[in-house]
């Protein structure tokens, strides 16, 4: 069974809680945080998701406020392509052409119905590879590492 490693700040809790449940049975999941409604800094969680998704060859869900934070920090990390996805489209498109393995998105953005429906496009679609994974490959030739030593 995939891994699906959830993170989110206290703006994207409730969500966060929404969605593990939703997706619970059909993978296994991990919460590295945050575990309340206390104000805390998305840029901490979302460099634990990112550690943890290459760590484990996982995939990722980050939420906050807007997904902006999440998504830009998540991106720092070599190896972690982060795609912040509004619609089921985005996220199918991430997927399918990027090879996306970080969705975010923004609890004060979309509506619980949304958010499930864009989490399932995500991970029910397969990267096409081909002329693809060219591009993503260029994508990682061009991105110095940022991660954190």
């Amino acid at each position: 069974m995939h891994t699906i490693i959830f993170g989110s700040d206290h703006a994207g809790f409730g969500l966060k809680n929404i969605l593990m449940e939703h997706l619970a049975g059909r993978f296994n999941t991990i919460d590295v945080g945050t575990h309340s409604l206390e104000s805390c800094d998305y840029p901490n969680i979302a460099g634990k998701l990112a550690t943890e998704v290459l760590a484990l060859k996982a995939t990722g869900i980050l939420i906050c406020g807007s997904g902006i934070g999440m998504s830009i920090t998540a991106n720092r990390f070599e190896g972690i392509r982060a795609a912040l996805c509004a619609n089921e489209y985005m996220a199918r498109m991430s997927r399918m052409h990027n090879d996306a393995n970080v969705l975010c998105m923004g609890e004060r953005i979309i509506g619980v119905d949304l958010a499930k429906a864009i989490a399932d496009a995500f991970l029910g679609t397969e990267f096409e590879g081909g002329r693809h994974q060219r591009r993503v490959d260029l994508i990682d030739q061009q991105t110095p590492s940022h991660q954190p030593s």
